[in-house]
């Protein structure tokens, strides 16, 4: 599931594609990744531009210059392409918004959704996140009252979107991984000196994954070579059983509340 990094990686760049170029047309093979018909959806955004892309979490909300907004959420698969009729993409395309400069191809949206909302529409349906890790506001003390009622491992706290929103399975095995601390450790059982390293490992590995282009498969554009780059930087997501980087140690691989999670024995013996 594309998280903080990758959709923040999607903002920038999207924000230099299509900002401003007129959507002329769209198209929808899958009427419930919308949630109004195919044929009001054209009539709304026909037209229209977007005046810029915001990120909340792992949502990217479309401003439109008429006010309105589209939500985008991609879950678990989905994906974005931008291109050319002749690079469409070779898989199963949900939606597509045809701008002046360009197709936007809203790829593998089974779970995820676009949606054409009003403000306060868009604002109530997101209004249960948490605060974003790159809030201002959220200095480490503000950081760790956000944990204070929890009482499981720390990874089933960070992929919490009501603790924080943006950080899912593999960000938060590497903020602990960088934090030196086990993905399994009990939040109860954390010093004040480990919540110091799991706030500033948490700025840290986001940046770097952000500037790296995020965890993902697909490029956003023909000759794209940006998006994905964090993919083999990787300290120990999806690497159960290779060598640790640091140490040479095998890369755990278990279970967190059902969730895959990765840990190196030797680098992240604090519990």
């Amino acid at each position: 599931m594309p998280e903080l990094p990758e959709m923040e990686h999607y903002r920038l760049r999207l924000s230099e594609l299509i900002i401003g170029s007129p959507i002329t047309g769209t198209e929808v093979t899958r009427d419930k990744s919308i949630n109004i018909n195919a044929e009001q959806f054209q009539a709304e955004l026909v037209g229209r531009t977007v005046w810029f892309v915001e990120r909340r979490g792992k949502h990217l909300l479309f401003h439109l210059d008429n006010g309105k907004r589209l939500v985008l959420h991609l879950m678990l698969g989905g994906t974005l392409f931008f291109g050319s009729d002749e690079e469409r993409p070779d898989r199963t395309v949900q939606v597509m918004i045809r701008f002046a400069k360009g197709n936007l191809y809203f790829i593998g949206l089974r779970l995820g959704y676009l949606h054409f909302m009003s403000v306060k529409e868009a604002d109530a349906k997101l209004s249960e996140l948490g605060p974003d890790p790159f809030d201002k506001r959220l200095t480490l003390e503000r950081f760790k009252a956000r944990f204070a009622k929890k009482r499981g491992a720390l990874k089933t706290a960070l992929v919490d979107q009501h603790v924080l929103s943006g950080i899912g399975n593999c960000y938060a095995d590497e903020i602990a991984f960088a934090a030196k601390i086990r993905p399994d450790a009990k939040i109860p059982s954390l010093t004040d000196d480990t919540w110091e390293r799991v706030y500033e490992s948490m700025h840290s590995v986001l940046k770097e994954a952000i500037s790296k282009g995020g965890y993902m498969e697909q490029p956003l554009t023909a000759g794209d070579t940006v998006t994905g780059g964090f993919n083999d930087h990787c300290q120990v997501y999806d690497r159960g059983g290779e060598p640790c980087f640091a140490c040479g140690t095998a890369i755990e691989q278990f279970e967190i509340s059902s969730r895959k999670a990765f840990a190196c024995p030797v680098c992240q013996k604090e519990q």
